[in-house]
């Protein structure tokens, strides 16, 4: 069992969620701001990927990978980071989002992810129909492979997606990129309630949330949020390591209020 699959089993709250990229604004930043985001009352983390053309992210977290590829970090320093992260967590699930070229491009992917301390696998690019390889490859070492289902993905398509979902189901809550608005939030809460009346695996929601107030409002139809873009415009702003981790841990915990009181 993953860690991932520990913390929905054995906790009863609503998982928050909480993205930053890898390497922006530099390395030095990345294993603190995860601490930090913890300290703010995070439950999983996931970790951007450096990718050259993130096509389904918007300008905030493009110009994120932007600033990291500058400062040449690629996935085996995304793995040194959760190595790192690991001398002294241990139970934070910790999930790598990016796209599968990065993936394919490295020799011995899933076994140097589960040293590092990898707990699931989000490919934007990768099709559920192509996946099964790869899907096979990260359960043998304890990897969760986690799909994303749109407001535009078909009924077979959902169908195919929650007979292979692992850790959680990904709803993305707009038909658009990351930081975009959300849609009418009784829209979102009606696919949230078909597909976990379709699954036994939790379902969490992303894309669009901003704040506590959003994260309140559909985290009482979800098992968990997740949040990206107001975070990594954060780590945007700039200054030393403590500023932006003080940064961080505040919105997180404004976060985790509005999740906790919705």
């Amino acid at each position: 069992m993953t860690r991932i699959a520990k913390w929905f089993e054995g906790n009863h709250s609503k998982a928050l969620l909480t993205f930053i990229t890898a390497g922006d604004p530099n390395l030095q930043v990345t294993v603190p701001a995860m601490h930090a985001l913890v300290a703010g009352g995070a439950d999983i983390i996931e970790l951007g990927i450096p990718f050259s053309d993130p096509e389904a992210e918007g300008p905030t977290i493009q110009a994120s990978s932007e600033r990291a590829l500058e400062n040449n970090v690629g996935l085996s320093d995304v793995l040194t980071v959760v190595a790192e992260f690991r001398e002294t967590n241990q139970s934070t699930p910790v999930i790598l989002m990016g796209y599968l070229n990065s993936v394919l491009a490295m020799t011995g992917f899933a076994e140097k992810a589960k040293a590092a301390g990898v707990d699931g696998l989000i490919m934007v690019n990768l099709p559920p129909e192509e996946a099964a390889d790869i899907r096979t490859t990260l359960t043998a070492h304890d990897i969760d492979l986690i799909f994303l289902i749109a407001p535009t993905t078909t009924d077979e398509r959902t169908e195919l997606i929650l007979k292979n979902a692992q850790g959680f189901v990904y709803y993305v809550s707009l038909k658009g990129i990351t930081g975009a608005d959300l849609m009418q939030a009784d829209d979102v809460a009606d696919q949230l309630e078909k597909l976990r009346s379709r699954s036994k695996l939790p379902v969490c929601v992303g894309f669009g949330i901003k704040d506590g107030a959003t994260a309140g409002r559909l985290g009482g139809h979800a098992d968990g949020v997740v949040v990206g873009s107001a975070l990594v415009s954060l780590m945007a702003e700039g200054g030393d390591v403590e500023q932006i981790c003080h940064r961080l841990t505040s919105a997180v915990a404004q976060l985790r209020d509005g999740l906790d009181h919705k």
